[in-house]
């Protein structure tokens, strides 16, 4: 699913809510995570997951067209990990 999707399917249930308020809530959404994301807070969201950021090391890599060797430098990359409901919902038998 995309955001645009998610935007429609949200407006669906919502008939009350118009398309572009809808999208207009997404967006501030995701732009809160991501600002948070950037200051390097955690973002719980109780029963679907956790976002954090992770920070990876330099490292020497390899590039894989010519083998030569390349310094990769550090990196902060985001991390997310399930809560317990939406696991337990995926991995809820099926009917």
């Amino acid at each position: 699913m995309i955001k645009s999707e998610l935007v429609q399917k949200i407006a669906e249930a919502n008939p009350h809510l118009y398309q572009r308020d809808v999208e207009n809530i997404i967006e501030a959404i995701l732009d809160e995570i991501t600002m948070a994301l950037a200051r390097g807070d955690r973002v719980e969201l109780r029963g679907f997951g956790a976002f954090s950021v992770k920070s990876r090391p330099a490292r020497m890599g390899r590039n894989p067209r010519t083998g030569e060797q390349v310094r990769v430098s550090e990196k902060v990359v985001p991390y997310f990990k399930t809560g317990k409901e939406m696991r337990d919902r995926l991995n809820a038998p099926r009917r």
